[in-house]
């Protein structure tokens, strides 16, 4: 079962301990918001998860067609920010923005960090199975 007080702890913890970042959100697989940090409203909340499912998915389906493997990180350079995205063990997916003036690899550690460890406060999530070959 989801806690969503401890997540949303954690995820202000995230936001306060790590410089630059400015808000952070856990999704389910499919984009529904579990968590957010305090600076995220409805409104910011609704449009980020938007954003962050529709990159995750196409990072998804380039992995299935490139047969890359699975999605770990997203990293979306702006030019006031960055957008991080990464999956969780369990298949939820965690979104941080940053100010732009941030050390990129020292973020990526940070929020690959957290998503190592984010599976301890959320559900198991699995994946599709693929499909079968057609019998012929």
């Amino acid at each position: 079962m989801v806690s969503t007080d401890n997540l949303t702890r954690l995820l202000d913890d995230l936001v306060t301990r790590v410089d630059g970042a400015d808000l952070a959100m856990v999704l389910s697989p499919d984009g529904l918001p579990l968590a957010a940090s305090h600076q995220v409203d409805d409104e910011l909340g609704d449009q980020v998860a938007s954003v962050t499912a529709g990159l995750h998915a196409l990072a998804v389906a380039t992995g299935r067609q490139t047969e890359t493997g699975t999605v770990r990180q997203i990293i979306v350079q702006m030019r006031r920010a960055y957008l991080f995205i990464a999956t969780t063990r369990g298949g939820a997916i965690l979104t941080v923005r940053f100010d732009g003036e941030v050390e990129v690899g020292d973020v990526a550690y940070e929020v690959a960090l957290f998503a190592g460890q984010a599976h301890h406060h959320l559900p198991v999530y699995l994946e599709p199975a693929p499909p079968h070959p057609a019998a012929g």
